[in-house]
Parts: structure tokens; C-alpha cells; sequence
């Protein structure tokens, strides 16, 4: 009797343990592994940009450029950009503590922090929640997410034409910077010239 009280209780003593870690270990693995993953996707973004060399320039956290931004692959920003930021087949991405005062005009152009100034785009332009953007927005397409603020008018039409404009008058204004120091210069050789001729004739009579 002793004996079949002890088998009785032996079997079902470990068929409670089992069944008590398969019931709460499926619900503690699935945050601890859902959290990590976002965190680790973003930065593993980031280094295969700068690996594959698609990623041209990085303005980090705290640091403050102003001038005039050319660039051809990527450009993101987590500091701050003042000036103006073109690029005809490029993607600029401005970080959530990022912030560029400057008109904008990209193929692509990704905001998650503050952006004062026009936005001109060839593709599209993507708001994320934490944006803001203070100016007017031109692009064939357009994401808005849930929670980004947008002060600006919005036209979804020429975008491309616009940015053709832009680089024309662009061009027009180095044509002109151009031709004024080349006026400048012949002016001086002129000046140069005559002086010369002066100092021959002076130099004859006596």
C-alpha cells in the first residue's frame, strides 16, 4: 500500500512541473525578443548604409554645418544644417534630434526632426511622427505619418519641373558669375595696356 501511494504521487509530481514552464515561457520570450530587434534593425541599417558606401555624409548629434550642401548618395542629419541642401539623385534623412534650416531640394527626402525651409523632391517625401516640417513641400509623392506636424502649403504636381528650374537658374547665375570676372579681368588688362602706352610716350618726348 505504502509503495503504490508513493507511484501514484511520483508521476504526478513532475507532470505539474512540465506543464507549468511551457505555459509561462512562451509569453516572457516574445517582448524579450520583439524590443531588442528594433534597436539592433536601425543601427544595422545605418552600418550597411555607410558599408555600401550609399550613406556620402553624416552630420552627428551636436555638431552645426551652415553653407551650401552637393551630394550625390545619402546625407542624414542629426545635428543641425544651415544654408541650402540640393541633390539630384540623393536621399536626405534628418534623424528625430536632427534639424536642417535650409530650402531643400532632393529626389528623396526622409524627415523625422525639424526641417524650416521649402522642400522640393523628384520622388517622394516621407513625414515620420516625430517631424516637423515649416515650409512648403513639392513631390509627386507623399507619406504623413500619425503625429508629424506640417505648416506649408503642398503641391503634388512639377515637382521635377521644379527642380529643372532650379538647376537652370543655377547655371545661369554661375554663367554670369562667369562672364562678370571675365569682364573684370579684361578690364584690368586694359587698364594695364594704356598705362603701358603712357609711360612709352612719356618716355619718347623726353
Amino acid at each position: 500500500m505504502i509503495r503504490m501511494g508513493r507511484s501514484r504521487t511520483e508521476p504526478q509530481e513532475p507532470a505539474n512541473t512540465y506543464s507549468q514552464p511551457t505555459q509561462s515561457t512562451p509569453y516572457q520570450a516574445e517582448p524579450a525578443s520583439s524590443s531588442p530587434s528594433r534597436a539592433v534593425t536601425d543601427s544595422e541599417a545605418m552600418a550597411r548604409d555607410i558599408k555600401e558606401g550609399r550613406l556620402s555624409g553624416f552630420v552627428g548629434h551636436g555638431t552645426v554645418l551652415s553653407g551650401e550642401t552637393n551630394f550625390q548618395a545619402m546625407l542624414r542629419v542629426d545635428g543641425q544644417l544651415v544654408g541650402s541642401v540640393s541633390s539630384e539623385t540623393g536621399t536626405l534623412i534628418v534623424g528625430s534630434n536632427g534639424q536642417v534650416d535650409a530650402n531643400i531640394s532632393v529626389a528623396s527626402a526622409v524627415v523625422n526632426g525639424v526641417v524650416n525651409g521649402d522642400i522640393i523632391a523628384s520622388e517622394r517625401v516621407q513625414l515620420g511622427r516625430t517631424a516637423r516640417v515649416v515650409g512648403n513641400i513639392q513631390a509627386p509623392r507623399m507619406i504623413i505619418e500619425d503625429g508629424a506636424i506640417f505648416e506649408g502649403m503642398c503641391s503634388m504636381m512639377g515637382a521635377r519641373k521644379a527642380i529643372e528650374q532650379q538647376a537652370i537658374e543655377s547655371a545661369r547665375q554661375a554663367e554670369e558669375e562667369e562672364s562678370l570676372f571675365a569682364e573684370s579681368n579684361a578690364i584690368e588688362i586694359a587698364t594695364d595696356t594704356e598705362d603701358d602706352d603712357d609711360e612709352l610716350v612719356e618716355a619718347a618726348k623726353g
